[in-house]
């Protein structure tokens, strides 16, 4: 009898200390991306490149933990553990990092798996300047560091404002066409790219109500004729070989064609949006003038 209560009372015990440890290493209950929390996260886990960017820029690189696959900048990322990719993050490695908060896209199929698991996450969209901008402010407020933000975001206004004043006048209203893929997709008017576009006084072909990222006919861009290319600098190289393409003379400048640590400065909705436009600036100030 004596030995059944003590396995008894041992099964209790056991059972008991488990359910403590699962309390006290249990994730923390999701916050809402607006709502300020006491203490700034310590262990970040950013998914998307751009807001990896702004983590850093708002001087918390030190409190990331683990990145996508694409997060490369500042270079201080580059020894972080990688997570994959948008569909291909393995949820048990992201776990296992103890994240107290998680960057990712609205679109990303982890967002309701993190809610389950109770790891606060915020789904920050990044298509627009306007998306970037609330997007920096509520990281900002989360790392308690909502005046960094808002100087970084002016600065970044005013570094655009620099560069459309700097190109020059033969440069403005050249009707451009951006490439973001091989499909193609185009950077659309109301993507972050296209307003950027927009504030340097230049226009797009892409058609206003097409999307942020509207994939194109080829012979519609064929048609259009733009005045300027731009696009990554192996993708231009291939332009040239499409049916059609050799009777777009934008194809013979080639001075926005960009090399990979460029263009991923043009295609990352972040905080250097000023840089973006000032790297566009300097392309298209290379382009001798259209002739009459």
């Amino acid at each position: 009898m004596r030995r059944v209560l003590r396995r008894v009372l041992r099964r209790v015990l056991c059972t008991t200390l488990w359910v403590a440890a699962g309390a006290l290493t249990a994730p923390a209950a999701p916050a809402s991306p607006a709502a300020p929390t006491a203490l700034p996260p310590s262990r970040i886990i950013s998914l998307v490149p751009s807001l990896t960017e702004a983590v850093c820029l708002l001087q918390a690189c030190a409190q990331l933990v683990g990145v996508d696959r694409h997060s490369n900048w500042p270079s201080a990322v580059q020894t972080l553990p990688r997570l994959g990719g948008l569909d291909d993050t393995p949820l048990e490695h992201l776990v296992g990092l103890r994240p107290d908060l998680v960057l990712l896209p609205p679109s990303s199929r982890l967002l309701p798996r993190l809610q389950e698991l109770g790891i606060p996450a915020m789904a920050l969209p990044t298509q627009t300047h306007a998306d970037v901008q609330q997007a920096l402010r509520a990281i900002g407020q989360r790392l308690g560091r909502t005046a960094l933000a808002e100087r970084l975001w002016a600065e970044a206004q005013a570094q655009i404002q620099a560069a459309a004043q700097g190109l020059p006048a033969a440069s403005r209203g050249r009707r451009v066409y951006v490439e973001v893929s091989s499909e193609p997709h185009a950077a659309g008017p109301s993507s972050f790219i296209g307003q950027t576009l927009q504030q340097l006084g230049l226009r797009n072909i892409a058609p206003e109500d097409a999307g942020a990222f509207p994939r194109l006919n080829p012979e519609f861009i064929v048609r259009a004729q733009p005045e300027v290319i731009i696009a990554p600098r192996h993708q231009f190289e291939r332009m040239r070989s499409r049916p059609g393409w050799s009777r777009l003379a934008a194809l013979d400048m080639d001075a926005c064609s960009l090399p990979p640590e460029r263009w991923e400065v043009l295609v990352r909705p972040g905080p250097r949006l000023g840089a973006a436009a000032q790297i566009l600036a300097d392309c298209l100030s290379r382009i001798p003038p259209a002739r009459p």
